[in-house]
């Protein structure tokens, strides 16, 4: 940066002189120039900065915002409230499918021992009385009526483990999905994980309830 210069004479008489030079044009447009210029780069990097982090509108505090909302990436981001009415629509059919897929492995299950039970009462009527007609794919006694058969508990083959291993995953990834979206603490978000439980429990979950 330039500055002044202060020269310094004596007169015939003894007496001194002082003149103060202004820098000239081209000293100021020089280094003063380039020292603005920096700063000038400085500050629009930095509004470059600012523009990017604010692209995505993320916080994570209790929070109602809607537009430029930004969920688990950056390509993630809502840019009109229509979007977003989207993405209340489909939180809330994710907690209707975690209910739906915690049904199907439950009757899943509860084929499986059905199908165990139905064996093992065929069995018993086969050595009760030693018949091997069949109906309905069942055996049948012909002579007296079985009584209740106390089958032991049963023991899935690997196949019928894998796919109930399958369902298991499917829940667990479900709900690990939706955890990461409450953790964005959007009250929107957040009330229609809860709408989502409650509708999916109540259309799924509606069923007999067998007195202990």
């Amino acid at each position: 940066m330039s500055t002044g210069v202060i020269t310094t004479t004596t007169s015939s008489t003894g007496s001194w002189h002082f003149e103060f030079t202004k820098p000239t044009t081209s000293a100021v447009t020089g280094d003063d120039t380039d020292d603005v210029g920096s700063m000038g780069n400085m500050e629009s990097s930095m509004g470059n900065m600012n523009m990017q982090t604010g692209s995505c509108n993320i916080s994570m505090l209790w929070n109602w915002n809607t537009i430029d909302t930004c969920f688990l990436s950056e390509s993630w981001q809502v840019k009109s409230s229509g979007g977003f009415a989207g993405l209340c629509i489909g939180v809330i059919l994710l907690g209707v499918l975690l209910e739906l897929l915690r049904r199907v492995s439950r009757t899943y299950d509860q084929h499986l021992v059905r199908k165990h039970r139905k064996t093992a009462t065929a069995l018993a009527a086969t050595v009760a009385n030693g018949s091997t007609e069949t109906a309905n794919g069942a055996l049948i006694a012909k002579e007296k009526p079985l009584a209740i058969v106390n089958t032991a508990p049963y023991r899935p083959t690997p196949w019928q483990q894998t796919i109930r291993a399958l369902l298991h995953t499917l829940q667990f990834a479900l709900g690990y999905w939706i955890m990461l979206l409450a953790m964005y603490y959007n009250g929107y978000i957040i009330i229609c994980i809860f709408l989502g439980a409650f509708i999916g429990f109540f259309a799924f979950q509606w069923e007999q309830i067998n007195s202990p």
